[in-house]
C-alpha cells in the first residue's frame, strides 16, 4: 500500500508524466495495459529532515511508477534504458515548467554509455528467455519481442545520436514474434545480429563518451533552490 505522504508527492509535485510500454512503442493491442511513468520534485525542505523523501513511488494507480527528480537524473546519466525511454515517450500526459526544462536536457543525458547499458540489459533478458526455453520449451514471446525492440532502439541511438522509441514500420514483424509465429532459433539469430550491430555502431557513434553531468547538476541545483524559496515550502 502506498503511504499518504508518497501519494501526495505524486499527486501534488509531479513535473512530468507519460505513458510508456507498448502504447508508447506503437506495439499496443486490444489487451495492452497502460503503463504510466512520472517524475516528481520533492519540496526541498523535506531533505532537511532525518527521514528523506522516497527516491521512487509505486502507484497510486495500477501500472504507475514515479521517480524523484534527482534519482531520475542519476539513472538517466547512467544511461538506464527504462529512464531514457521515459524521457522520449511520445505520449506525454502532464508537464510543467520544470518538466519542460528536464525534456530540454534530453541530449545532455545521452552518451555512448548507452551501448553498455542497452546491450547488458538485453543480455540479461536473453538469459531469462533461454531459461524459459529449457524449462518450458518456449520463451515468453512478449519479452522476446521487447528485447528485439530494445536492441533495435539502442543500435539506432548509437548510429544517429537520437533515441526514437516508436517502432514504426517494424510493428507487424515484432508482433509476429509476440504471437510466437517466429521460431526461437530465428529470434535468437536476430538478437545476435542486432547485438553485433550495436557493437559496430558504438565504434563510430556521434554520441559523446560521457553525458553532460555538469549541465544536469546545474539544473538540479537551480530547481532545488527555487523549491526552497517557493511560498509554503519554507
Amino acid at each position: 500500500m502506498i503511504s499518504a505522504d508518497a501519494e501526495a508527492l505524486v499527486r501534488d509535485h509531479t513535473v512530468y508524466s507519460c505513458v510508456m510500454g507498448s502504447r508508447a512503442f506503437g506495439l499496443a493491442t486490444d489487451g495492452s495495459d497502460t503503463d504510466r511513468r512520472g517524475v516528481f520534485l520533492a519540496p526541498t525542505p523535506l531533505f532537511w529532515r532525518f527521514d528523506k523523501p522516497p527516491t521512487h513511488v509505486e502507484g497510486p494507480a495500477e501500472e504507475q511508477f514515479s521517480w524523484e527528480l534527482e534519482r531520475f537524473c542519476e539513472l538517466a546519466l547512467r544511461a538506464n534504458p527504462n529512464v531514457l525511454e521515459c524521457l522520449h515517450s511520445p505520449l506525454v500526459e502532464h508537464i510543467d515548467a520544470v518538466g519542460r526544462e528536464l525534456l530540454s536536457l534530453r541530449g545532455a543525458f545521452l552518451s555512448r554509455l548507452a551501448h553498455q547499458t542497452f546491450v547488458r540489459y538485453a543480455l540479461g533478458q536473453h538469459r531469462k528467455l533461454e531459461a524459459d526455453v529449457r524449462q518450458y520449451g518456449a520463451p515468453r514471446w512478449k519479452h522476446a519481442m521487447h528485447l528485439l525492440r530494445l536492441l533495435t532502439s539502442g543500435r539506432d541511438l548509437l548510429r544517429t545520436g537520437e533515441l526514437v522509441i516508436e517502432v514504426g514500420p517494424a510493428r507487424e514483424e515484432l508482433l509476429a514474434v509476440k504471437r510466437g509465429e517466429v521460431p526461437w532459433p530465428e529470434v535468437e539469430r536476430r538478437m545476435s545480429r542486432l547485438a553485433e550491430e550495436n557493437d559496430e555502431a558504438a565504434e563510430h557513434s556521434p554520441l559523446p563518451l560521457r553525458p553532460d553531468r555538469a549541465r544536469v547538476e546545474d539544473f538540479l541545483i537551480r530547481t532545488r533552490r527555487a523549491s526552497a524559496l517557493s511560498p509554503g515550502h519554507g
